[in-house]
């Protein structure tokens, strides 16, 4: 579109007056528009609720855009800078993210979906400190929300506070008894404490709610070939694999919050040659 054009399309959406011709034989001045506040926010509100759209259908690149426009159209209402900042925190460009938040923040600060979402933000910035800050907020607004719930616990795993996430994953297991990653994640506290035998046992528990997750059951696996089991494990780790290759990767396992000692373990296990072998079939 040529660029008068354009600006012409501008001025008509925010619905500002023409502007006056210039008197014969005098210097062309700039003109400053009187923006209408109401119907500019108006637009950001319409614009916002596109985004929202966007997003329902995953069509994140195209939702990006609209939303910085909604925040430029309407700057003091929080939904528009908590849009963007969940956007780019989905995008991983988390200091964007956090920026565009902490505007939010400053705008609504008891809002629980926002306080969840800063210490989403903040635990993929490796600020664990700062997101149990964010996550504790939250939830004193909204004590029944068992991602938030769920997240506290990574954050206290990450922190090496083993007690206080235990206790958030038991929590986040209370609000729905099928989400098996509350369970699991137990498990693999379990585990770097020594006590393996309970480790299997939450992870057994995560089985039996899901069949097909296939963390759990690679996590048995790998303990059981550690207790000398070795075959009973090699046949599981099998199972666990066909069900999501993505396990054999250790950059994986440790997003997923897996520690030193089940990640050591795990190399070893992964090492073997029956398990090598089904890699080998999966790269193929």
């Amino acid at each position: 579109m040529p660029r008068c054009n354009w600006l012409l399309s501008i001025l008509a959406v925010v619905g500002l007056s023409s502007v006056a011709a210039p008197a014969s034989a005098q210097a062309l001045l700039p003109y400053t528009p009187q923006f209408d506040e109401e119907q500019l926010e108006n637009t950001g509100i319409n614009l916002l609720r596109e985004v929202i759209q966007l997003v329902r259908f995953q069509q994140f690149d195209s939702a990006l855009p609209r939303a910085k426009l909604a925040t430029q159209l309407a700057p003091r209402l929080y939904d528009t800078w908590f849009l963007l900042g969940t956007l780019y925190v989905q995008r991983q460009e988390t200091d964007k993210g956090i920026e565009s938040l902490e505007k939010a923040r400053a705008l609504e600060p008891q809002e629980p979906g926002l306080l969840f979402t800063l210490g989403s933000a903040y635990f993929q910035k490796e600020n664990y400190r700062q997101a149990v800050k964010d996550l504790e907020a939250g939830l004193e607004l909204r004590p029944d929300a068992l991602d938030a719930l769920f997240d506290l616990g990574n954050s206290y795993l990450m922190l090496k506070e083993f007690p206080r996430a235990i206790e958030a994953y038991e929590q986040s297991f209370a609000q729905d008894k099928r989400f098996w990653p509350a369970v699991n994640n137990i498990g693999l506290i379990k585990y770097e404490q020594g006590d393996i035998e309970g480790a299997i046992a939450n992870w057994q528990q995560s089985i039996a709610i899901d069949p097909e997750a296939a963390e759990p059951q690679l996590a048995v696996a790998v303990a059981l070939y550690k207790q000398g089991k070795k075959e009973e494990g090699i046949a599981l780790g099998e199972i666990a694999l066909n069900l999501d290759d993505r396990y054999a990767d250790l950059d994986f396992l440790k997003e997923n919050l897996w520690g030193e000692s089940l990640l050591i373990a795990t190399e070893e296990f992964l090492a073997t040659p029956p398990i090598q072998a089904l890699i080998a079939r999966f790269n193929q």
